[in-house]
C-alpha cells in the first residue's frame, strides 16, 4: 500500500506541476492579448485621425500669374501665321486625264473589275444558253423531217405490201427481217 500513496504522491505533485505551468503560460497568454488589444485600439485611433485628415483636406494657395507666358505664346502664334501667309505659293496647273481615281483604288477596281467580270460571266452565259438553244431547235426540226420521211416511207411500204400478193408479201418481210438485223 506504500507504493500505491507514493505513486499517487507523485501522480498529485505532478498534477499540480503540471497545473502551475498551465497558469503561468495562461498568463503570458493573457499579457500578450491585453498588450496585442492595446496595439489595436492605439492603431484604430491613429487611423479615425487618419481619415479625418483626409476628409478635410487643406488647400494649397499657390498664385502664379500666366498672362506672361499666355502673351508670349500668342506673339509666337500670330508671328507663325504671318510668315506662312507672306511665303511665296507655287501655282501649279494640272491636266491630267484620269480613269482611274488616285484615292481608294482598290475599291474602285474591286467594284469596277467585279462588275465586269459578273458580266463577263452573264454575257457568256447568255451567249451558250443561245447557242444550245439554237441547237436543241435546229435537232428538233431535223427531228420533224425525219419523221416525216419515215412516215411517208411507212405509208408507202404499207401501201405496196397491201396492195400485192403473198410472193411480193413474202419477198417484202424478208426484207423487213433482213433490214431489222
Amino acid at each position: 500500500m506504500d507504493t500505491t500513496k507514493k505513486t499517487g504522491d507523485i501522480e498529485s505533485g505532478s498534477l499540480e506541476l503540471v497545473l502551475e505551468e498551465f497558469t503561468e503560460e495562461q498568463k503570458v497568454h493573457t499579457k500578450t492579448v491585453d498588450d496585442l488589444v492595446k496595439a489595436v485600439n492605439g492603431l484604430s485611433g491613429k487611423l479615425a485621425e487618419l481619415e479625418e485628415k483626409l476628409e478635410k483636406p487643406k488647400g494649397i494657395d499657390i498664385l502664379t500669374d500666366t498672362r506672361p507666358i499666355q502673351d508670349i505664346v500668342k506673339k509666337g502664334i500670330v508671328d507663325m501665321k504671318l510668315t506662312v501667309a507672306a511665303q511665296p505659293k507655287n501655282v501649279i496647273r494640272k491636266f491630267q486625264l484620269l480613269l482611274f481615281p488616285e484615292q481608294d483604288a482598290k475599291l474602285f477596281y474591286r467594284v469596277v473589275f467585279g462588275r465586269w467580270f459578273l458580266w463577263l460571266a452573264v454575257m457568256v452565259l447568255l451567249t451558250d444558253s443561245y447557242k444550245f438553244s439554237i441547237h436543241w431547235s435546229e435537232n428538233q426540226k431535223e427531228i420533224k423531217l425525219r419523221k416525216l420521211e419515215n412516215d411517208k416511207i411507212k405509208k408507202a411500204w404499207n401501201y405496196l405490201y397491201y396492195q400485192q400478193g403473198k410472193g411480193v408479201k413474202k419477198l417484202m418481210d424478208s426484207a423487213y427481217i433482213k433490214g431489222n438485223e
